[in-house]
């Protein structure tokens, strides 16, 4: 399995047009859509997602983390045969990922991108110019 650094964080809250509007007008995030997805969503400029959603609708977690991996089905096949908890690959028009549950007990994500050649190209030109 090959992490390539964390590319999603949410938070689930009882404050969330709060939240909205810091992250919005405070932070200046740019908030952004994705179909299927029960969060207020806001990208940051490497790409990466915070959301913010309503209590419950994050299973047992108030917070999750998303580590962005090369292969999904690689690193599904590597969690399973080590005995981890996964559920099944679900997607949208940017990420395949699975939520897994971690030995601290808290449930976590992997997320691949649908094409991997960008993340692929802005790291190795990010390493070329010394600016990781």
């Amino acid at each position: 399995m090959r992490v390539l650094g964390l590319v999603f964080a949410g938070t689930a809250t009882e404050r969330r047009a709060e939240m909205v509007e810091f992250l919005g007008t405070t932070l200046g995030l740019e908030r952004v859509g994705d179909p299927g997805v029960e969060a207020d969503l806001f990208e940051l400029p490497d790409g990466s997602r915070f959301a913010v959603a309503p209590v419950g609708s994050m299973g047992e977690t108030s917070r999750s983390l998303g580590f962005l991996v090369a292969d999904l089905d690689e690193a599904v096949a590597r969690l399973r045969g080590a005995g981890v908890e996964v559920d099944e690959p679900t997607a949208n028009d940017k990420h395949r990922y699975v939520h897994f549950r971690a030995p601290d007990g808290h449930l976590y994500e992997l997320v691949e991108l649908v094409s991997q050649a960008p993340v692929a190209e802005a790291r190795t030109s990010a390493s070329a110019d010394g600016t990781k």
